[in-house]
C-alpha cells in the first residue's frame, strides 16, 4: 500500500515571509525549501508549505467577492495570548466581536491575507474515581 501524507499549501507572493509567520505561530521547523516553495512542520505535526505565486490575490473573506479559498483552524488554550502573538507577527483580526467577555473563536488573516480561526480548547476535568 502506498503511504499518502497531506500538506496544506498556500500560494503567496513572498513565501519566505509567510513561512516565518507560521513557523513562529506553530513552533515549527523548516523541513524543505527551494526557490519557490518552503515547507514546515509544527511541533504537533501540522505540515504546511508556501508556494511562490507573484500574482497571488488574497481571499476577501468574509466578503463574497473573492470567496474563501482556504481556511485554517488552530486550537489554542489562551486566545488572548495567541492573538497578541498573531498581531505581533504581522497578522490581523478579521472578525471583531463585542468586548463583553471571552469568546470561543476568533478570525484572523496572516500577512499575505489567508484567513484562519483560533478556537479555544476547553480544559478537561480529571476523571473522578
Amino acid at each position: 500500500m502506498t503511504l499518502v501524507t497531506g500538506v496544506v499549501v498556500l500560494d503567496c507572493a513572498e513565501p519566505e515571509k509567510l513561512a516565518a509567520f507560521y513557523k513562529e505561530l506553530l513552533e515549527a521547523e523548516e523541513t524543505d525549501a527551494s526557490a519557490n516553495r518552503i515547507e514546515i512542520m509544527g511541533a504537533e505535526g501540522t505540515r504546511m508549505a508556501f508556494r511562490r505565486d507573484v500574482n497571488a490575490t488574497p481571499p476577501s473573506w468574509p466578503r463574497p467577492e473573492n470567496s474563501l479559498q482556504v481556511h485554517l483552524e488552530f486550537r489554542v488554550d489562551d486566545l488572548d495570548a495567541v492573538e497578541r502573538m498573531v498581531i505581533g507577527l504581522g497578522g490581523r483580526a478579521l472578525e471583531t466581536k463585542d468586548a463583553g467577555g471571552p469568546f470561543e473563536e476568533r478570525g484572523y488573516a496572516d500577512p499575505a491575507g489567508h484567513s484562519f480561526t483560533l478556537f479555544r480548547v476547553m480544559p478537561t476535568a480529571p476523571k473522578q474515581h
